[in-house]
Parts: C-alpha cells; structure tokens; sequence
C-alpha cells in the first residue's frame, strides 16, 4: 500500500484545521499512521482509495469527516479551447485517453512533489505499474495545441525527460532508465503511442516516458494532462488528478477528444454516478437502526451528494474520483466510518466460538522471532517449483518423494517444492541490483511422500560469506530454541565439501547447513558467495 507523505502546512492550510486534529482523526477514515516528523507525517492509505493518495485528495476528505465541509464536492468546468485528436492506428495499441487542461496553479517545490508522488502512486494503484493506466502532466506553455495521439516509428527521435540530447524510441527503449524499465510495456508492436503538438513537438511517449519540453516547474502554471491505457480506469485517473488540481485552487478546463470510433468527447467528465440505498440495507449491515436523518449526515460526512427520495431510500450521489464504490456495500462501509467505529456499541455474538493459536503458529513466531534477531528479513515464496529448481540446480539427485501437478500452466510449477532453499536462492537471483549483503529467511511449508512438513531455512549472500557465519546462526537459533544438538560431517552435494554439516537432535538428522557449492552459485547466477541452512521442525510441533 502507498505511503504518502503529508507536509503539515500544506496540510492544515488546505484542510482548515490543525495538525493535532489531523493525526488524532485520520486514522479512522481508513488509513494507517506509519510516522509522525517534525515537519511532515507520513500516511498509508488503504490500496482502494487512489483518491487520497495526495495531500489535496485527503485534505478535502479530512474537511468533510471533520463536518468542516461536508457533502458533495462541485467543480467547476470551463469550456475548452484545447483539443485533441485520436488515430485509428493507435486504437490496436493503447486504444483509451482521457486529458484535461487546469489552468492557474500556483506551484511551489513541494506542491510539485505531491504531483509527482500521485502520479506514479496511480501508476501502482490503478495502472498496475503503467500497464492499464499511465499519466503524463505537462506545462501547457511551451506547446502549441491541437494535439494528436497516433502511433510513429520506433526510429522516431525527441529528447525525453531528464535528457538534453534526442534519442530514438528504440533507444529510450535500451537506454533510459524509465525505458528500460517500462519497455515490456510496448515491444511487439510495430510502432509506438505518442502525443504531438501542432508543431510536432513530443508531448508523451505512453506508458514510457514525456518529453523535456514540457518539464513542470515552479513557474508552471497552465497544466496539460494525459492519461492513457487499456480500459476506462483511465477516466477515473483523469478525475483523481484533475479534482486534487483543483482544490489547489486550479481552474479545470474540457478537452475536445476527437476519436474515429466514437465522434468527440468532453473530458473529464466529473458527473457523479447516482445509486439508490435502503435504510433496510444499512441495517442489515451495520446491526443496528439509524434514522433516514444520520445516515444522509453521516454520507455528506464522507462527501457524498445524498438526499431522502421517500421514508426509506436514500438517491446517493457518488463524486467522479472515488474508483471504489462498486457495490451498496461500499456505501453502507463509509457511513460506518462516518458514524464512528468507537460509536457503534459491541455486542457478544449469539454464537460464541473462542479459537485458539495453531500449533504452527506457535512454533512460527518463535523461530521467526530469532531469525528476524540475528538480522534477516522474512521473505514467502511460492511452494510451486520445477525440477530444475528444486534437484538441478542444487545438484542433488531427483528422488521419488515428489507430488506433481497435474495440470501445470508453465514449465516453472511443475511440483510442490521438497525444499525452502531453491526458492531462497531464487530470489537472491531477483535481488542482485539491491545492495549486499543480503540475509533472508523462510519458514514454509514443503511436501514429500504427500505429507506436507515444516521448515526454515536461511541464505546469506556477500563477498565474505563463510562457513563459521552460518554456522553461528545455526548455533544461535538452536540454542535460543533450547534444544540440544550435535553437527556432524555432512554429504549434501549442495554444499561445498568440507564446508558443510548435517544437524542432529536426539540422534535424528533435522536438516544441514554450509557454504554453497560454486555450481550451485553459478547455476542461480549469482556472483558472490552464499551460505545457507534447512531444517526440518515437524517433531517440534506440539
């Protein structure tokens, strides 16, 4: 879930109150304090209200859940005097776009800051990482409309952001850090999205990358977005970005989209979505009557248009920007957080089922407790595996423990794993552009002769890994367990003859642990020693 980061005078500026208020109430309109600064505060929205992840967005619903300002926000839309056209080639590509013009904001550093953040927070939200939605915001000064969106050559050439020198699309594509990381996004087609002004300036290279022409700074002040993608979550990007523009005091402004399907569209369009709630449902829901009265007050709490249509039923206006509310439910889950959770009066259930920890549980937390003291990070893999993984790699023979899928979708998940290490050594595989050393751990599930078994197991990549490292850690997990063990010589052909050892307990070998053979190394492409332990805790089960 996205973290945002909350200045507090932009904060209690854009929401009226102060910032003692804020961080007492905003937890209970669904949102989790991560840490409280000097100067800012850090926030982590709920992955289904994109519409907060800005200060504006959360400012405007922080006034209404404090009856500051309640009830349906209205905007204002002039008339455009921008326009843009659409191609029938870019339709086989990337076939929906939404844009709008805002004019008249007044940036500062870190109002631009917040742009940005909801930008590639969206991106990650509703875009799922610029595959369904991408965003381009670009100071409208330094181009010159009608625009078109269309579809070019890759040999196509521009100077793209943070760049001063043109490059072809191809090589954005190879060489530019957004390109490179987004390009899977475009390869396989035969020419590529972007957006032209009248003089053919690049505008936007989506989902990849804008061009350096129409960088935003504090000087901006008439704004051009676009939002391009594959379905019409677009057009709920367009009115998440362009409503929080404006409760930054901007002037939001149509655009004529010329599409060759459709004729022109006005965008955005901010008309809210109405829907018809009962007070029968809120009941039924919340387990307690509220009158026609408090629910309507608690909905304009939450900034939705409500109003009384007869003695039962409530005609609910639902604002543009809220991407959620796809159900009554949704509905009748904001009057509950308008009303208060602390409000709502606790009953014991007519059915009293009190639970109690699994004994899995009960092993786990110890044991993750320990590993997670000794300085590694918990990881959860995936339990399907292939034999390559699971036996090739790690240079052990294949035995006939193994449960196989039936039906297996890829030449990866053909088993359940007999084994935690591979999947350790995977992810070291994933991992290598991020700092060493590295130290993870798992306690997981495993399956041999169909019985599924418990175990933990640990890696640790570096260029001074060694055989006494994880042996320490072995020695330290065993003894903060209480259990009394004894290594012996081990012959796992994972590990590094003379630099491994098998573990034993009351006689019984519970796994081994050394320092991994090169071709192991080599087979995970890994560049760096790695040392590791497995052991097998199913007799410690209660």
């Amino acid at each position: 879930m996205p973290v945002i980061t909350l200045q507090y005078d932009d904060l209690e500026k854009l929401t009226g109150t102060d910032k003692e208020t804020i961080i007492k109430r905003a937890p209970m309109i669904g949102a989790d304090i991560e840490r409280v600064e000097e100067e800012s505060i850090d926030i982590e929205f709920f992955p289904d209200r994109p519409d907060l992840y800005s200060v504006e967005g959360a400012a405007r619903a922080m006034r209404g859940f404090l009856d500051l300002e309640t009830g349906l926000s209205e905007y204002e839309i002039k008339p455009p005097k921008v326009s843009i056209s659409v191609s029938e080639e870019i339709l086989r590509i990337r076939p929906f776009l939404g844009c709008a013009v805002v004019r008249g904001i007044k940036f500062t550093s870190s109002s631009i800051k917040s742009l940005m953040d909801l930008q590639e927070d969206l991106h990650w939200g509703l875009g799922r990482n610029r595959k369904k939605v991408s965003i381009g915001v670009h100071d409208l000064s330094n181009v010159k409309p009608p625009f078109r969106y269309m579809a070019v050559d890759p040999g196509f050439e521009f100077v793209p952001l943070d760049y001063t020198e043109k490059m072809s699309m191809t090589e954005i594509l190879e060489k530019h850090p957004k390109g490179t990381r987004f390009a899977h996004l475009v390869r396989g087609f035969e020419k590529y999205p972007i957006i032209l002004d009248s003089n053919d300036n690049v505008l936007s290279f989506p989902p990849i990358i804008n061009g350096t022409l129409t960088s935003v700074t504090e000087r901006t002040t008439d704004l051009f977005i676009d939002v391009t993608g594959l379905g019409e979550a677009v057009y709920t990007a367009l009115n998440i970005v362009v409503t929080a523009l404006a409760e930054r005091g901007g002037q939001i402004e149509f655009v004529k989209v010329i599409r060759p399907d459709s004729g022109e569209l006005l965008l955005p369009d901010l008309e809210p979505k109405t829907r018809l709630l009962t007070k029968t449902e809120v009941k039924d829901l919340l387990g307690m009557e509220l009158s026609l009265e408090e629910i309507i007050k608690q909905l304009e709490r939450m900034r939705f248009g409500a109003k009384a249509i007869d003695k039962e039923t409530i005609e609910v206006k639902v604002p543009a920007y809220r991407a959620d509310i796809l159900h009554n439910y949704d509905l009748v889950e904001d009057i509950a957080k308008g009303y208060g959770y602390e409000n709502i009066k606790v009953s014991i259930p007519e059915t009293y089922t009190p639970g109690k920890s699994h004994p899995i549980s009960l092993l786990r937390a110890p044991v993750n407790e320990i590993m997670v003291g000794l300085g590694y990070y918990e990881v959860m893999p995936f339990t399907l595996t292939s034999e390559k993984v699971n036996f090739d790699n790690m240079r052990r023979p294949k035995t006939d423990d193994v449960t196989y899928v039936l039906h297996p979708i890829s030449e990866d998940q053909t088993m359940i794993r007999t084994t935690l290490l591979p999947n350790l050594l995977e992810i070291l595989a994933l991992n290598q552009h991020r700092e060493l050393p590295q130290k993870i751990f798992e306690f997981g599930e495993v399956v041999n002769n169909e019985i599924t078994g418990q175990h933990v197991a640990a890696v640790s990549i570096h260029p001074q890994a060694n055989f006494t490292e994880i042996y320490e850690v072995v020695d330290a997990l065993m003894r903060e367990m209480m259990l009394p063990y004894e290594v012996k010589e081990s012959e796992d052909p994972a590990f590094l003859e003379g630099r491994r050892a098998d573990v034993y307990v009351n006689g019984k070998k519970l796994g081994a642990f050394g320092e991994f053979h090169p071709e192991v190394i080599n087979n995970f492409a890994l560049g760096y020693a790695v040392v590791g332990f497995e052991l097998d805790l199913n007799d410690l089960i209660g």
